[in-house]
């Protein structure tokens, strides 16, 4: 295969990705529509829990200081990568609240290219009153969440610039 048709493969396949794998918007979109689905705010919380509670742990090795998210109360760790130019994050905590809002947030911006990542801030979850029911520090953690991702899909926009 020469040089111009690796090139258009490539092309091809990347658009074809495109098509797949969902958009920021159509990502929020839905997950905005099934928690809304959930009329009280409370159990709104409890499916976060339980998405938490349905998600893999990460291996001992990801469960180290370089993954670890400083100013959480609980333990913490998000695990970034870049594949083909899109982002993907896992993540675990100890404490059950923790994992499932940091597993939503992981799924939600994984499979995103870094420029769609810094256009969205997470405040879907307050539009659906997860964050009104946490408490300060667990706020904070959720931030702290959000930072990291930005931070690596910034410095993944950086690599490719």
């Amino acid at each position: 295969m020469g040089l111009d048709q690796w090139t258009e493969w490539v092309q091809l396949y990347c658009m074809v990705i495109d098509s797949i794998e969902p958009s920021i918007e159509k990502k929020r979109q839905t997950l905005v529509e099934e928690i809304e689905l959930i009329p009280d705010p409370y159990e709104r919380l409890g499916y976060v829990v339980d998405y938490g509670r349905k998600a893999q742990e990460l291996e001992p090795e990801y469960r180290t200081d370089p993954f670890k998210i400083e100013g959480c109360m609980s333990q913490l760790w998000v695990v970034p990568a870049l594949r083909e130019g899109r982002c993907y994050f896992r993540s675990d905590s100890d404490s059950a609240i923790v994992k499932g809002i940091a597993h939503l947030l992981c799924n939600f911006y994984s499979g995103q290219k870094p420029a769609a990542i810094l256009t969205d801030d997470a405040s879907f979850l307050a539009e659906v009153g997860i964050t009104q029911h946490l408490s300060p520090n667990r706020r904070n953690g959720l931030s702290r969440i959000t930072e990291s991702i930005h931070r690596f899909a910034r410095s993944c926009q950086n690599e490719e610039a």
